[in-house]
């Protein structure tokens, strides 16, 4: 029998988030016992464009709100922002608005605050308490993105009469895991639950076709789900979400496997 102290003793868990980002999710998961299996889908590599992040830097201090919807918008920001400025003052009085743990926690990092934050993670929460501020109408707003982003948060901001620049900074790409040992090995032993963070996790992980298919010994897993746009894409590709955060973050992910898994 399980613990109190590590509920999962014993449980195999697959993380789909890319390298960089699984060792946070599987780390958490260790610690209540699992053994996590990380398997990332996704690669994230920067993609910037050099004469739009010009034309942001030489505008950099006429915006009012810097906004970021990721950790990685973070990272690969501020590595061009500190390449070509050596004095983080440099922002001026921008006001930063971010949404979710991880990408608050990248800029507190820095030393920066958020101002804007709202306690569910998305983009139409973001909005919705960047709109709350009152300070939108023809403010100058410059949102980071990739390239995966989707325009609910830019169509809600110009909808406050915000006036809304893009930034792309990264790109998301599925990994091919036909060739990959981990991938293998879940193909031989299954898993008791994979965990998908993101829409875009779900649809990778579904397009690996046989990389991912199953043997006939394997333990068939249980779909987790961080929150109900992921459980929605996970349905358009034709994965069943047996369980989701109550709202989205991972330690709420963790909690409804947790519960799930009795």
């Amino acid at each position: 029998m399980n613990s109190p102290a590590q509920p999962l003793s014993g449980r195999r868990i697959v993380v789909t988030r890319t390298r960089e980002q699984a060792s946070d999710l599987a780390e958490k998961l260790r610690l209540l016992g699992a053994e996590a299996v990380e398997l990332p889908v996704l690669r994230i590599t920067k993609e910037i464009s050099k004469e739009s992040l010009l034309d942001v830097m030489l505008e950099l201090g006429s915006y009012d709100w810097l906004v970021f919807t990721s950790a990685n918008g973070v990272r690969f920001f501020f590595d061009e922002f500190l390449r070509i400025y050596d004095d983080i003052r440099s922002l001026g009085g921008l006001r930063i608005a971010a949404v979710g743990d991880g990408t608050s926690r990248r800029i507190a990092d820095l030393h920066l605050k958020v101002e804007c934050r709202p306690e569910k993670a998305s983009a139409e929460a973001l909005a919705a308490a960047l709109v709350a501020t009152g300070s939108l109408d023809s403010a100058k707003v410059l949102v980071i993105t990739g390239n995966l982003n989707r325009e609910t948060l830019v169509t809600k901001l110009e909808e406050a009469r915000a006036i809304v620049d893009q930034l792309q900074v990264y790109k998301t790409e599925a990994v091919d895991l036909s060739e990959s040992p981990v991938a293998a090995d879940f193909r031989t032993r299954g898993a008791d639950a994979v965990l998908f963070a993101s829409s875009s996790s779900a649809e990778s992980f579904a397009g690996q076709g046989a990389a991912v298919k199953l043997g006939p010994q394997a333990v068939k897993p249980l779909y987790g789900s961080i929150g109900p746009q992921t459980s929605v894409a996970m349905k358009a590709v034709g994965l069943k979400a047996d369980f989701e955060a109550a709202s989205p973050g991972l330690d709420e992910l963790i909690a409804a496997l947790v519960k799930k898994l009795g």
